[in-house]
C-alpha cells in the first residue's frame, strides 16, 4: 500500500512555451550547454530525437553526484506541447519500479506554464518520494528560462 505516487509542479516560463517544448523534443542534447551545473549530457541511443520510441540517456547532477537515466519517449503531443519519458534504466531504477516523467506547456491568460508530472512506483516503503528530483526539474526549468531570456 502507498507505493504509488504522483508529483506535479507548474512553473511560469517567461521565455516562451514553444522554446521549452522544442528544446526537450528536438534538442535535448543542447540542455547540457544551457545548464551544465544540472545536466552533464544527453545522448541518443536509439531512434531520432523527437520521435516516439527513441531512447536517450541523460547524465545529470543530483544530490552532488553524477547520475544516469536511460529513457524511452512514450508520447508526444504537439498540440498540447507534451512529451512523456519512461525511465527504463539508471539510478532511479534502484529505488523505483516505474518512473514516468511528463512535461507539457499550457498558456493561460498569456502566461506560459511548464508542468512536470512524475508518476512512480517505489520498490518498497523505505523509498522516499522523489521530491528532490522534482525540485531539480524546477531548477532546470528556471535555468533554461534564464538562458533564453539573456539571449539578444
Amino acid at each position: 500500500m502507498g507505493l504509488h505516487g504522483k508529483l506535479v509542479a507548474a512553473i511560469e516560463f517567461k521565455a516562451g512555451g514553444d522554446v521549452f517544448h522544442e528544446l526537450f523534443r528536438h534538442k535535448p542534447h543542447d540542455i547540457s550547454t544551457i545548464s551544465p551545473e544540472i545536466v552533464k549530457g544527453c545522448d541518443l541511443h536509439e531512434g531520432e530525437f523527437g520521435h516516439v520510441g527513441s531512447i536517450i540517456c541523460w547524465e545529470y547532477i543530483h544530490d552532488g553526484k553524477v547520475k544516469k537515466a536511460k529513457e524511452v519517449i512514450q508520447l508526444i503531443d504537439e498540440e498540447k506541447k507534451l512529451i512523456q519519458f519512461k525511465v527504463i534504466e539508471g539510478d532511479l531504477m534502484e529505488l523505483y519500479k516505474d518512473f514516468i516523467i511528463t512535461m507539457h506547456v499550457e498558456t493561460n491568460g498569456g502566461i506560459d506554464l511548464v508542468t512536470c508530472t512524475m508518476e512512480y512506483e517505489m520498490l518498497n516503503e523505505d523509498v522516499e518520494h522523489p521530491i528532490s528530483i522534482l525540485s531539480l526539474f524546477i531548477d532546470l526549468t528556471k535555468s533554461i528560462e534564464t538562458h533564453h531570456l539573456a539571449k539578444p
